[in-house]
C-alpha cells in the first residue's frame, strides 16, 4: 500500500490543473471504512489534508466522530473521485473531478483495502461510478434509499457543503432516519 500511495502522490496525469497536481489521499490496508468524495477544494489543496474545511466539519458531525478518529487512516481511508483540485467553473463552484483519475487509481487502491466493510459515497460523482445502474433518478432519491445499497457495502450521502442545507430541511428523513443509521454503522465498524 505504501508504494501505491507514493505512486499516487507523485501522479502528474493532470498537469493542466489551475493549481497543478497535488493528489490528496489517505489509506492503510487495515481501514474498515472508505470515504469517496468529489475532489479537494482549494483549502485542502493547500493543506494536503482531506476534508480540512467546513464540509469536513459537517461530515464529521454526520458521522459523530472526532478529528482524531476521522484522520486515523488505519480505520478510515479517504479517496476522492478526483485526487487533485480541479479548478473553478465560470458560474461558480468547482469543476467536476478529472475523468481519468478514478479509472487510473481507484481499483488499485480498492485491491489493497482488504478489511473494507463500508464505503460512504459522498455526492453524485461517487454514486454515479459505484452505483451505476442501480441508483435512483436523483441523488436525493438515491440517498433516501440508502438502506438498499448497504448489502453491497455502500451508503450514499449528499456532499456536506452549505448547498445541502435545503435538502436536509425539505427531507426530515435525513436527520431522523439516515443519520442515526449512519452513526450506528460507523461506530460499529470502528468499534467505538
Amino acid at each position: 500500500m505504501e508504494d501505491l500511495l507514493k505512486e499516487i502522490r507523485a501522479c502528474t496525469l493532470c498537469q493542466d490543473l489551475p493549481l497543478g497536481p497535488r493528489p490528496v489521499i489517505r489509506a492503510q490496508k487495515s481501514a474498515r471504512i472508505l470515504i469517496i468524495g468529489q475532489a479537494p477544494g482549494t483549502k485542502v489543496h493547500e493543506s494536503g489534508v482531506p476534508w480540512d474545511d467546513p464540509s469536513g466539519e459537517r461530515l464529521r458531525d454526520w458521522l459523530a466522530v472526532d478529528k482524531e478518529t476521522f484522520y486515523d487512516d488505519s480505520q478510515i481511508a479517504i479517496m476522492p473521485m478526483g485526487l487533485c483540485y480541479p479548478g473553478r467553473l465560470d458560474k461558480g463552484g468547482d469543476k467536476p473531478p478529472p475523468a481519468q483519475c478514478a479509472p487510473t487509481w481507484h481499483d488499485k487502491v480498492l485491491q489493497e483495502l482488504e478489511n473494507l466493510q463500508l464505503t460512504l459515497l459522498v455526492g453524485s460523482y461517487a454514486q454515479n461510478r459505484y452505483l451505476k445502474g442501480v441508483q435512483k433518478k436523483t441523488m436525493t432519491e438515491t440517498v433516501h434509499h440508502w438502506s438498499e445499497y448497504l448489502k453491497d457495502g455502500y451508503l450514499p450521502l449528499p456532499h456536506p457543503s452549505w448547498r445541502v442545507t435545503n435538502l436536509i430541511k425539505k427531507n426530515p428523513w435525513f436527520e431522523d432516519e439516515l443519520l442515526p443509521d449512519l452513526r450506528r454503522l460507523v461506530h460499529h465498524h470502528l468499534s467505538l
